[in-house]
């Protein structure tokens, strides 16, 4: 039997800076959560996979993380680790931390 489909967004980091970052519905990259293009079926989950892990001179490790969408279908990470990622590098202050 084939599992249920949850919704799913690309990560990767970018090659330059480092950071999280997330691919959206216009194929870019940005380090909003809340920015990422949301795939609805494993099909299109694996075409954006593809278009992300095409970008190697841009982003390096991409793959699926699973996310839950609110009542406005913004997107938001469900394992911790994704959650963690979302807050940044944790050696000090500085980026996403420093803001707030």
């Amino acid at each position: 039997m084939a599992r249920e489909f949850k919704p799913q967004i690309v990560t990767a980091n970018d090659l330059l800076m480092g950071d999280v970052v997330y691919l959206t519905r216009a194929g870019g990259w940005s380090r909003r959560h809340e920015d990422a293009h949301v795939a609805v079926s494993a099909e299109q989950a694996q075409t954006m996979l593809a278009h992300a892990s095409a970008q190697q001179e841009r982003i390096v490790g991409a793959y699926l993380a699973d996310v839950s969408l609110d009542e406005s279908e913004t997107p938001h990470p469900v394992h911790f680790r994704e959650v963690f990622r979302t807050r940044g590098p944790s050696n000090y202050f500085h980026g996403k931390q420093a803001e707030g």
